[in-house]
This record gives C-alpha cells, structure tokens and sequence, in this order.
C-alpha cells in the first residue's frame, strides 16, 4: 500500500510540476526551464542530504543515479523537439506511453508477473496513459509519418530508462540520489544551454514560479524514490506516470483549457486502473 500511496503522491507533484513548467517554459523557453529546475533543486538537496546525513552512498549507486539524470536531461530535451517539429497529438501519447511501457516491461523481466488483477490494472493504465496525453482536436493529426514517432520513442525510451536507473541506484538513501541525478542532470543541460545560448537568467518576476515548479519537481523525485524502496518499481513506475492526467485537470480547473473526449476516456481509465491496483 505504500507504493501505491507514494505513487499516486509522485503523479500528483510531477503532473503539478509538468503544469507549472507549461507556464514557466512559455515565458523563457523549454531548454532553459528545464536547466532552471535542476540548477535550482541542486542546492535544496544537497542541504537536506548534508543535514540528514545521507550524502553517503556507494560509487555504483552514484554512478547509476549519474546516469539517469543525463539520459532524463536527453529524454526530455528529445521530447521537447519532437514536439516542437510538429505532430504533437502523436509525439506526446507516444513519448508518454513509452516511458511508461519501459519500466513495465524490465520489472516484469526482474521481478517477474504481478497478480493477474494487478496485470490486468497495469494494461488499463498504459491505455489511459496514451489517452490522456491526446493533445489537440479529436481527429487525427493530417499528413502523419511513421518516421516522425522515432523522437518521441527515444525521448520516452529516455524517461522510462529514467525510472528505472534512479530506482536501481536509489535502494539505501533518499537524498543522494536526489543530489546526483540533478547535479549530472545540470551539467548535460548546461551544455546544451550554452551551445544554443539560453544560459542569461531569466527577469525576476518569473523566479517565483521557477521556485515553485523545482519544488513540485523535487516533491515528484522525492516520492518517486520512496515508491521504489517499498514495493515493486514497474508499479511504482506506472503509477507516477499517470502524472499527466494532473496536468490535464489542472490545466482544466486553472486554465480554462478544454478536455478532449478521448482525454475524459483517459482519466476514467485512470480511475479503474487505480481501483484494480489496488484491490
């Protein structure tokens, strides 16, 4: 039951923080927000880590969180390309529905099948995955290309590699993985802001939600990792990849936007999936 509380807790700061980022991204670009909210956290967890005592933590836990702060960084920043080239109502639900399949996929291999009802609330959830992250009209994208979902499968691929390296790495401590996952997470980003010079601060007014956004995003992080130390990762995993549907109601209750038939289906799905999973 703590995988799941600490799942659905996980999908409800990262879904806040994938709001908050819209917002933020808007106003300064999505490379630079992106480096602003692991830049910004690094400080926060190296403090908590330093004051909990839990900058301890073996050099192949380092090395396997390490590598999941750069291959997120590079998962994100494919995803934010392909939407950016076009075919967002294909490129998201892809891109969604992979990083979530990936961990899935490699907890069943290492831990092997859940309990049919479980499996049964696992497939439902991937569906309502895909659904919910429908952007757009109802009607299919024109001029759609099977070529063009190589992005969005990478940047997924990406993020769930993402779900699954920080759980690998983060089964003896909270914060250290927290502390190297945004300090190799900043570096790559760095990089990159520096190559396509988005690195000069954003104005003052907008740091306040740039505060807001890394504390939602380290809130996500944070609970995310406590899943995994309690239960399976594929569940723990699963779940917090319903984070998108959050942002979809959020953007409903704050926005103003509107809700598509298929994403209303999603969230529904949503629902039945939890009830399954946690039966």
């Amino acid at each position: 039951m703590q995988t799941i509380i600490f799942g659905l807790a996980s999908a409800v700061f990262w879904g806040a923080c994938d709001f908050s980022g819209g917002l933020v991204s808007r106003r300064i670009g999505a490379a630079r927000a992106t480096f602003a909210i692991q830049a910004l956290g690094l400080p926060f967890v190296l403090v908590i880590a330093w004051l909990t005592g839990q900058m301890q933590m073996s050099l192949d836990d380092w090395l396997w969180c390490g590598a999941a702060g750069v291959i997120g960084s590079l998962g994100f920043l494919a995803l934010y390309r392909s939407l950016a080239d076009g075919q967002m109502s294909t490129a998201a639900p892809v891109a969604a529905l992979t990083s979530a399949s990936f961990p899935v996929l490699v907890g069943v291999f290492r831990d092997g099948l859940p309990s049919g009802r479980m499996l049964a609330g696992f497939g439902l959830a991937l569906a309502a995955i895909w659904f919910v992250s429908q952007t757009g009209a109802d009607q299919p994208a024109a001029g759609f290309r099977w070529k063009s979902l190589g992005l969005p499968f990478l940047a997924g691929t990406g993020l769930g590699a993402y779900f699954v390296l920080i759980n690998q790495g983060s089964q003896t401590s909270i914060f250290a993985p927290l502390v190297a996952v945004r300090t190799s997470g900043a570096l790559t980003l760095l990089v990159f802001a520096v190559q396509r010079s988005e690195l000069p601060l954003p104005a003052r007014p907008i740091w306040p939600l740039m505060a807001l956004n890394t504390a939602l995003d380290v809130g996500g992080s944070l609970f995310y990792i406590l899943a995994g130390q309690s239960g399976r990762m594929d569940l723990a995993a699963l779940l917090a990849s319903l984070y998108s549907g959050v942002t979809v109601c959020l953007a409903w209750l704050i926005s103003h936007e509107k809700i598509t038939r298929k994403q209303w289906l999603g969230i529904l799905m949503t629902l039945v999936a939890i009830i399954l999973i946690t039966k």
